[in-house]
C-alpha cells in the first residue's frame, strides 16, 4: 500500500443497505473522513420493504453487487483456479460447505475482477457467512487480503468457519463473550490479530437540543422500541407488559420501528395478531422500517426506550437510545452486560419476563429523578465508549498492521 495515495478499501456487507445498516453507513463516513477511498460492495440488494433510509438510494448507487447475471461464465473462469485449499474444508464440513462454494464462486470471481480493476488494497467483510467466503475465495484466486467482523454467535453464520478465519488478515469481534466463543470454536484457525470493537453511533447527530423531560401526570407514557421484527427481539414481551400496565389503568403508547426479514410478510403478521389478541389496537403501533431521522425523532419524543431481546450480541439500538439521552430498559441477554451495568447507565431485566418488565417500566416512569439521572449517565457512557469513529480507527489500524 503506497504512502502517497489513500487506502483503497473494499467494504463488503451482505444485502446492503438493509434496515439495520445505519451503523455501516456511519462507519463508512468516518473512514472517508480519515482519507480512506471506500468501495462499497454487497452480495445483492435487500428486499424493497427493508430499504428505508434517506441515504439508501445514494448507497445503492455507490454499491457494486456481486451476484452475477451470467453466473455460468464466471463459474467457468473460476474452475480454472486451484481449489485444493477448499477441498480439504469440504471434506471436513461436507455437502453444506460444497453448496456454499458453488453459490459463492461467481461472486468471488467478480470480486476478484473488481479488486484488480480498482487496485483495492484490502477488503473488509462485515459478516462471517457467505460474504466472508466470497472474500476468502477471491484471496485464494490471487485477490487482496481481507478481514472479517463477527457480529453475533458463530452458529448464525454457517459452515466453513475455520477456512474463512484462518485466511483472514485480522478480525474484529464486537464483545469479549463472542471472542471467547470464537477461540473455543476455531482453535488455531483464529487470526493472530483480533480487535474487540463494537460498531458505534454518531453521538453528535444522536443528541438532544432540549433537555429530557420525564413523564408528566396528565400524559400517557410514551415507549419507543426499535429492532427488526423477529421473535428473538422480544417485541411480544413488551406488548404483554403494556397490556399489564393497561390493566392497572396506566395510559401507555408503544411504538415499534422495524420490519421483518420478509419485508412485511413474515413475523409482522404474528405481531399484528398478538396486538389484536391483547386488545392493544389503540396502544401499540408497528411503524415498519423507518429512516434514521425518523428513529431519532421518535427517540426524542419518548419517555422510555424498551427492547426486550431474548438474545442480543450487543445492541446498537440501545446505543442510539442512550446517545439521545433516553432512559433505557433492556435485557441481560448475550453481550449486553458488557455495555450496560444495570442501574448505572440503563436498567436490565431478565428476558421473557413481561411481568418483571411491566413492574420495572412502572417504577422507573414514576421516578423523575432517576429518569433524569439515567438520561445523563446513559449518554455520557455512549459518548465515551461507543462513538462510530472508534470502529473506523480500529479498521484502519488493522489494515495498516496487516500490510507491514
Amino acid at each position: 500500500m503506497s504512502t502517497d495515495q489513500p487506502m483503497r478499501l473494499g467494504y463488503l456487507v451482505p444485502q446492503f443497505p438493509g434496515q439495520t445498516h445505519i451503523f455501516f453507513w456511519r462507519e463508512i463516513a468516518e473512514l472517508e473522513a480519515r482519507g480512506v477511498d471506500v468501495h462499497l460492495l454487497s452480495t445483492q440488494p435487500p428486499p424493497s420493504g427493508l430499504i428505508a433510509h434517506d441515504w439508501s438510494k445514494d448507497a445503492i448507487a455507490r454499491t457494486t453487487y456481486l451476484a452475477s447475471k451470467n453466473p455460468l461464465a464466471l463459474f467457468n473462469a473460476a474452475i480454472r483456479q486451484s481449489w485444493s485449499h477448499f477441498i480439504k474444508q469440504i471434506r471436513r464440513d461436507g455437502g453444506a460447505f460444497a453448496k456454499d462454494i458453488l453459490i459463492c464462486l461467481p461472486a468471488a470471481t467478480r470480486l476478484l475482477k473488481y479488486a484488480r480493476a480498482h487496485k483495492l488494497d484490502h477488503i473488509h467483510v462485515h459478516s462471517c457467512a457467505r460474504a466472508a467466503l466470497i472474500a476468502a475465495m477471491a484471496r485464494q484466486m490471487g485477490g487482496p487480503t481481507y478481514s472479517i467482523t463477527l457480529h453475533g454467535p458463530m452458529s448464525d453464520y454457517g459452515v466453513g468457519q475455520a477456512l474463512k478465519w484462518r485466511d483472514a488478515a485480522f478480525a474484529t469481534i464486537i464483545t469479549r463473550k463472542l471472542e471467547a466463543e470464537a477461540h473455543e470454536e476455531l482453535g488455531d484457525a483464529i487470526p493472530k490479530a483480533i480487535f474487540i470493537r463494537p460498531m458505534g453511533v454518531d453521538t453528535d447527530v444522536l443528541s438532544r437540543q432540549t433537555p429530557y423531560q420525564p413523564l408528566k401526570p396528565d400524559e400517557p407514557l410514551r415507549i419507543f422500541s426499535c429492532a427488526r421484527l423477529n421473535i428473538v427481539k422480544g417485541h411480544q414481551d413488551v406488548m404483554a407488559a403494556v397490556q399489564l400496565l393497561k390493566s392497572q389503568g396506566i395510559a401507555v403508547q408503544l411504538e415499534i420501528a422495524g420490519e421483518d426479514d420478509a419485508g412485511g410478510g413474515g413475523y409482522r403478521l404474528a405481531l399484528q395478531a398478538r396486538i389484536k389478541e391483547l386488545g392493544l389496537e389503540n396502544e401499540v403501533t408497528l411503524l415498519g422500517a423507518i429512516d434514521a431521522d425518523a428513529v431519532k425523532a421518535k427517540l426524542l419524543e419518548a419517555h422510555l426506550f424498551v427492547l426486550a431481546s431474548w438474545h442480543e450480541p450487543l445492541g446498537v439500538a440501545y446505543m442510539e437510545a442512550m446517545s439521545c439521552g433516553v432512559p433505557t430498559i433492556g435485557t441481560n441477554a448475550g453481550g449486553v452486560t458488557e455495555m450496560i451495568e444495570s442501574g448505572e447507565t440503563a436498567i436490565l431485566v431478565e428476558p421473557k419476563s413481561p411481568d418483571i418488565l411491566a413492574r420495572t417500566i412502572l417504577e422507573l416512569s414514576q421516578d423523575p429523578s432517576e429518569l433524569q439521572r439515567l438520561s445523563h449517565t446513559g449518554r455520557a457512557h455512549i459518548v465515551a465508549n461507543y462513538g462510530a469513529a472508534l470502529g473506523a480507527e480500529t479498521l484502519i489500524k488493522g489494515v495498516e498492521e496487516a500490510k507491514l
